[in-house]
């Protein structure tokens, strides 16, 4: 067992599991690493990104220990894909089809046109798309950016547009910008609403904290890691709304296919005729997708998933010659992309089919998860492992999409809290030192699961324990060595980084200027009425009108019994009058509702015009909470 501060070396427990899971793998099948090397041209060298003031945002280079035999501290499943996605630079998927891979977690597509070139999913960060852009172009000269296209609406799939074209220049037509219907609505929510815990746990998911080392960061399954730049957004210019719809950007003819509530809530395919290629988006990669994330996230529908890549594949698979996605390497000919996309399509299908019918014959989420198994056919396909997702936490997410957090059994429904619980289980067990000794004997047999159970609730009940803290910090790092899915090694890792030296907070931000400015009017009064402290509003009741000048439209915010609820004031509205009227454009509300800007400053700029009494707002503002992105996870 490790020193307290020292990671633990691997047992002969994890040793032996590591062993018997590489011998259990499809070792002779190594097309992945000619596909990823295929149509290479250029790299960046070095593969390091930094923004403006020379901070690094992006590191690919770090992740340069990723060779060779596979250590005694990765499971070596996740050691072959991540030594597939630490390759980086520029390749050519097709004629006048190139990738950016390894500058970010996820790919930046470039598709020539007429007279510039279409970009598709430009990255996390204005840095790492910008760096990417100069690449392509240091290859294929300075042709300017003449359409982008987002598949679909989380952060990793337009954060860096404007760092490969301009607001201005999508203002003036002359950068048409596409994505699937409801994609700003779903792409602010995601950030906005949870987007404080949802950072917060993402930092255990893409092990921000962690070391970039054998025993540390190998990857997150889906790509290495986050970048760290600037996120931006600039809305959409043209909505695709159905199957079938055919735009034509830069002289390229585009046929898209709606997939809502599959990886995303926005999402699409799209297909290029005249090319004979298909994009899948984030709908198929090289691994078996999460469900649920582990990072939170709306539960996702694996059956509307496997239908849709059924539709995938009756539209276009059989006239397709190569197939990319946003992550990953692409695969080409006809016979392969179709076997890839029935393969993946039967993974999500089996998942969802599967925990129905044992749902059903009564089992419950973490018992269906452990009973169930994939065919031998999936199982010897690299693509199906669960290299960001796993069968485990998938099927767990079926079950509750269908059947909600209660398994039925009453013992279960009114549960104490984990503080609670934790000095019970303590007390039950004999005491501190019992439930330690029987916590260490769980280690030593190589039950690590009971070990971190165990040792969770003496946390929970004391968290000034040091001994409790060091061995499951131990115990963590043994379950993060033996996980074939990166985004489980990662919040065991993290989890055992954090009981060692502290909390590490929310070290990406995932929000910005551009994404707030992004907010409709809606959007602005749900974020306020999520952070409303109920109890501190009891006693208030206020009734505000805002002129929101550039829609031309007047809003009525009223705070009653602890809750804000707002409305559009209809033009023969005969209601109470309100405490006071706020005249101002949909950004300076943005700016003072969701942005933090002063009201007193606001008004003296004159950005604000008020009629009544503007103290009232001040109420209303003095009862919002601060999100607290670094609220602990492994200790109360």
């Amino acid at each position: 067992m490790g020193s307290g501060v020292q990671q633990a070396d691997p047992t002969d427990h994890t040793e032996k599991w590591l062993k018997q899971a590489a011998q259990s793998l499809p070792q002779s099948d190594t097309t992945d690493f000619a596909d990823a090397d295929r149509g290479f041209l250029v790299e960046l060298k070095p593969g390091v990104v930094t923004d403006a003031d020379g901070a690094v945002v992006w590191d690919n280079d770090s992740f340069s220990y990723i060779q060779g035999t596979c250590p005694n501290s990765v499971h070596p499943s996740l050691w072959r894909q991540a030594q597939l996605m630490i390759k980086q630079g520029l390749y050519e998927v097709a004629p006048g089809f190139y990738q950016i891979r390894g500058l970010d977690l996820s790919n930046m597509t470039l598709v020539e046109g007429d007279t510039g070139v279409i970009v598709i999913d430009p990255l996390i960060s204005t840095e790492t798309a910008k760096a990417g852009l100069e690449l392509y172009r240091q290859q294929r000269g300075d042709r300017p950016v003449t359409g982008v296209i987002y598949t679909h609406s989380h952060v990793d799939h337009f954060g860096g547009v404007m760092g490969v074209t301009t607001v201005e220049d999508v203002a003036a037509g002359r950068v048409p910008v596409l994505a699937p219907a409801g994609f700003v609505e779903h792409a602010v929510a995601e950030n906005v609403f949870a987007g404080t815990a949802m950072a917060r746990r993402a930092a255990y998911m893409y092990g921000a904290a962690l070391p970039r080392s054998p025993r540390g960061q190998i990857s997150a399954g889906l790509g290495m890691t986050t970048s760290t730049g600037t996120v931006s957004l600039i809305p959409p210019t043209k909505d695709i709304t159905e199957t079938g719809q055919e735009e034509v950007i830069d002289g390229v003819r585009i046929v898209f296919q709606m997939t809502p509530g599959t990886e995303a809530p926005s999402e699409m395919n799209f297909y290029f005729p005249d090319h004979r290629a298909l994009c899948m988006a984030e709908n198929a990669t090289h691994t078996l997708h999460n469900i649920l994330t582990l990072r939170g996230a709306v539960v996702r529908d694996a059956h509307v998933w496997s239908q849709y890549l059924t539709e995938s594949i009756t539209l276009f698979a059989d006239k397709t010659d190569v197939a990319f996605a946003s992550h990953h390497w692409p695969m080409w000919g006809t016979e392969k992309v179709t076997e890839w996309l029935a393969l993946q399509r039967d993974t999500y299908a089996y998942l969802h089919d599967q925990t129905l019918r044992l749902l059903n014959r009564g089992y419950t989420g973490i018992e269906i998860a452990e009973m169930l198994r994939m065919p031998p056919a999936l199982e010897k396909t690299w693509h199906t492992h669960g290299y960001y997702g796993s069968v485990s936490h998938d099927v767990k997410a079926i079950y509750q999409r269908y059947m909600g957090w209660f398994d039925g059994n009453p013992a279960h429904l009114w549960q104490h809290p984990p503080v609670e619980a934790g000095k019970r289980y303590v007390d039950a067990i004999g005491g501190a030192d019992v439930l330690l000794a029987k916590a260490r004997n769980a280690y030593d047999e190589g039950d690590y699961r009971w070990a971190v159970e165990l040792l969770g609730h003496l946390v929970f009940a004391d968290p000034d324990n040091v001994e409790a803290k060091a061995l499951q910090a131990d115990a963590f790092d043994q379950l993060g060595y033996g996980s074939e899915s990166g985004t489980w090694r990662n919040f065991y890792l993290s989890g055992a980084y954090e009981l060692r030296h502290g909390n590490f907070g929310t070290p990406t931000r995932t929000t910005s200027p551009s994404m707030a400015a992004a907010l409709s009017v809606d959007q602005v009064f749900d974020a306020a009425a999520f952070l409303v402290n109920g109890p501190r509003a009891w006693d208030l009741h206020l009734v505000n009108d805002w002129v929101v000048t550039d829609e031309n439209t007047t809003y009525r915010a009223e705070l009653r019994n602890g809750v804000l609820v707002h409305h559009v004031v209809p033009p023969d509205f005969s209601g109470p009058a309100p405490d006071a009227t706020f005249t101002l454009t949909r950004q300076t509300l943005i700016a003072v509702l969701a942005g933090g800007q002063d009201l007193t400053a606001a008004i003296q700029a004159g950005q604000i015009t008020v009629a009544g009494d503007p103290a009232k707002l001040g109420r209303l503002t003095a009862v919002l909470d601060t999100p607290d992105p670094n609220f602990n996870i492994v200790t109360p």
